[in-house]
């Protein structure tokens, strides 16, 4: 009876704690459509994606649609919202959305749908009664058979609603990255850490194995393409101690890289000269100088000279012709994973630094910034062999696919979450920015997206075979 009792107690107090991350995460969301001043929630700042009012209603949409019905037992109270607030868009093909401001609900009935959507929600998982809900026969949209926990199947939706949440939030900020600047309200920006000057070098990695993925026996979360772990044979490679930064960058546009046909696939040649593009999507030109689109304001690289020490954010096309202007390629998946978490006795680390969790002194990750930090400003987060800023700062591009592992399973409740980007455009991104909140910072987790898409937080390094 006692035995039974404290594991109750555990689970719930595992079940409180993720309803204060729904909470947070929420918090944090909030905090982000704060900053845009009130006549601007119905702009379009990146062309591929929807007006900012649908982000509004997506977040909760997307948690009222997962539980609501199915799980909590509870009825909807506005289909047709339910059903405008479903879906977001991949943007690569298919053209570019065409709808007009008018097309959107008035933003105050958005804001009711919203707070009504949270109450039902708070309501019914805080009631303590949801093992009501758990018959015999019953199955829940998680359940692969018969005789999968209640808690466990809502300990898992209630994951993948956090986590689904806080990766729009990090969508969002490079989306309002692009809004205009005086369509912002300012927030404060920690002061920039003052480094050295970065000495650009390489770094030896042994050949060993590394580990991809993550168990299915495994107690943590993780989405559908994390699973399954296997081993995978890595030759020894040179990688770039550091991400390629901003001026280094620079040499590559001054050498002609946007001119010269050789350093670039036919298809990323045709998509940049039909698109005219000519720079990192985060620069603007000034004459004859450069200047950096930061979150709250543009700043001339000559009057914030460090900015030419942050990770360039590009494409995975822009990524790749770099790399071949340099004489290099970029890191597949597992060379990525064997520089982050390898060690030279040949076991593995959760974290490039080691165990311990993902704290302040180890790289600029989980909301700490708006902006980047130089490349060699978090020294006591480097790996092993001695790479630095593999977590945070930017996501870093691979050469790597995104397809699934051996052993994929779709989710049950979101079948096409990965299924319907394992088309061949989509690449394996790794890391995290420093937007990227600290529960996605696991060594399992894997981001993608397609290969002509210039405004997510991503740049790169690259590695000699």
């Amino acid at each position: 009876m006692r035995a039974a009792q404290a594991e109750i107690a555990v689970q719930n107090d595992a079940r409180r704690r993720l309803l204060e991350r729904v909470s947070d995460a929420r918090r944090r969301s909030d905090a982000l459509f704060a900053i845009v001043r009130a006549d601007s929630m119905y702009e379009r700042p990146i062309p591929e994606r929807h007006r900012i009012i649908f982000y509004v209603g997506h977040l909760e949409a997307f948690d009222w649609n997962l539980l609501h019905e199915n799980v909590l037992g509870l009825k909807s109270f506005h289909p047709e919202f339910d059903r405008l607030f479903a879906f977001g868009i991949d943007p690569v093909g298919g053209g570019l959305p065409s709808d007009q401001p008018s097309d959107w609900p008035d933003l105050d009935a958005v804001r009711d749908y919203v707070t009504r959507l949270r109450t039902a929600l708070g309501e019914r998982l805080e009631d303590g009664r949801l093992e009501s809900l758990s018959q015999p026969g019953d199955v829940l949209p998680l359940d692969t058979s018969r005789d999968t926990p209640l808690s466990t199947s809502l300990d898992t939706l209630l994951n993948v609603a956090i986590e689904h949440r806080l990766m729009h939030v990090e969508t969002l900020a490079y989306m309002l990255h692009q809004l205009a600047i005086d369509r912002k309200i300012p927030q404060e920006e920690p002061l920039d850490l003052v480094t050295l000057p970065v000495t650009h070098r390489m770094t030896k990695i042994p050949a060993g194995t590394t580990t991809l993925g993550l168990s299915r026996g495994a107690l943590a979360f993780g989405w559908d393409n994390e699973y399954e772990a296997h081993t995978v044979d890595v030759a020894a490679f040179e990688m770039d101690t550091y991400e390629v930064t901003n001026r280094q960058y620079l040499a590559f546009m001054a050498a002609g890289g946007y001119e010269t046909s050789a350093f670039w696939s036919a298809d990323d040649w045709n998509w940049k000269t039909a698109r005219a593009i000519s720079h990192p999507v985060f620069w603007t030109k000034t004459g004859d100088g450069w200047n950096y689109r930061t979150m709250f304001e543009e700043i001339p690289f000559e009057e914030v000279p460090l900015a030419w020490d942050w990770p360039v954010y590009v494409s995975h096309a822009e990524a790749t012709a770099y790399a071949r202007w340099a004489g290099k390629s970029l890191p597949t998946e597992a060379q990525w994973q064997r520089a982050a978490c390898g060690t030279p006795d040949g076991t593995e680390r959760k974290y490039p630094w080691g165990n311990q969790g993902p704290e302040p002194l180890f790289g600029n990750f989980d909301f700490s910034h708006w902006n980047p930090t130089a490349v060699n400003a978090f020294p006591a987060g480097q790996s092993a062999f001695g790479v630095h800023d593999l977590l945070g700062n930017g996501w870093e591009w691979t050469s790597s696919v995104f397809s699934p592992f051996p052993g994929f399973e779709p989710f049950p409740f979101y079948r096409g979450y990965s299924a319907d980007f394992f088309d061949g455009k989509h690449f394996v991104m790794k890391g995290g920015s420093a937007r990227t909140a600290r529960c996605m910072l696991r060594p399992t987790f894997r981001n993608w997206f397609q290969g002509h898409y210039q405004y997510v937080y991503a740049g790169f390094r690259c590695v000699k075979n």
